[in-house]
């Protein structure tokens, strides 16, 4: 499915994944980026990211997932989208991944 012509919008998100690894090596990951612009899907849209986690007793993982839908909150098209998915696997374990988007351009004002 072609993308649109001009860009859309995206969303900042930010989260730790679930605790996973053997005994004193149990440890989670923090995440914060941005997603791909909305892309087209059915009545609604979705969004891929992307991202590197932080750095732990060396090692790191890779969140690659495609958001929900939109899911509407409140006025004037404002939505989130929801997030699920399991880490990479990296130094012997993967980690489960649950958050939700921020909303698209929080700070900007509707024209009265």
């Amino acid at each position: 499915m072609p993308l649109p012509a001009v860009q859309t919008h995206v969303h900042e998100f930010l989260g730790s994944t679930q605790f996973a690894g053997p005994g004193e090596l149990r440890h989670n990951h923090r995440f914060a980026g941005v997603t791909s612009e909305a892309i087209p899907q059915g009545d609604s849209h979705v969004h891929a990211i992307l991202v590197n986690t932080d750095f732990f007793f060396n090692h790191l993982h890779e969140l690659g997932v495609e958001t929900s839908p939109a899911i509407p909150v409140g006025e004037d098209g404002k939505h989130v989208h929801y997030v699920k998915g399991i880490t990479t696997l990296n130094f012997g374990h993967v980690h489960d991944f649950v958050f939700a988007t921020l909303i698209e351009d929080p700070l900007l004002v509707a024209a009265t």
